[in-house]
């Protein structure tokens, strides 16, 4: 991957918190619901309740695929990534306790002194998943209608 593309990944990533998550239910239909995410670098993390149907349908079959993306009312101007990608349970209670803690940053509007709207979950409420891309595809209509570049990591 060229670091030009690269680049543009990481700003999408920094520029957005939530992404589209689709997991195969065990009937083979796929689940789509939207969470939120942090990144390092091209990995992503996402949380959810120990006994969702993410967490359920990820412990039969780690393969999803996500969109990152807004709205915007300029057709010409949509942006954004999508992404086939594996995603597994983070059992580190160390890495776990770290990627927990970077959640707050992607909400900046909260204050560190402020408390959120609801209290932060601690690594024993929820299920923490690393999210490994293996194809990356960077949406970018401003160069052409629907235009993508497609990247294999």
């Amino acid at each position: 991957m060229d670091d030009e593309i690269r680049q543009k990944i990481l700003s999408l990533l920094s520029q957005h918190r939530i992404m589209t998550l689709a997991t195969l239910r065990p009937d083979g239909w796929p689940q789509a619901t939207t969470v939120g995410y942090v990144n390092e670098g091209l990995t992503l993390y996402f949380l959810c309740g120990p006994s969702s149907q993410k967490a359920g349908n990820l412990a039969s079959d780690d393969r999803v695929s996500l969109t990152i993306d807004h709205d915007t009312s300029d057709l010409m101007a949509i942006t954004g990534l999508s992404m086939a990608a594996h995603a597994q349970l983070v059992v580190d209670p160390v890495v776990a306790h770290r990627i927990l803690q970077l959640f707050p940053s992607k909400y900046p509007e909260y204050p560190e002194q402020m408390a959120l709207p609801v209290p932060m979950p601690t690594v024993d409420d929820v299920r923490i998943f690393r999210v490994t891309p293996m194809v990356i595809s960077v949406l970018d209509y401003s160069k052409g209608f629907g235009h993508t570049d497609l990247v294999t990591c």
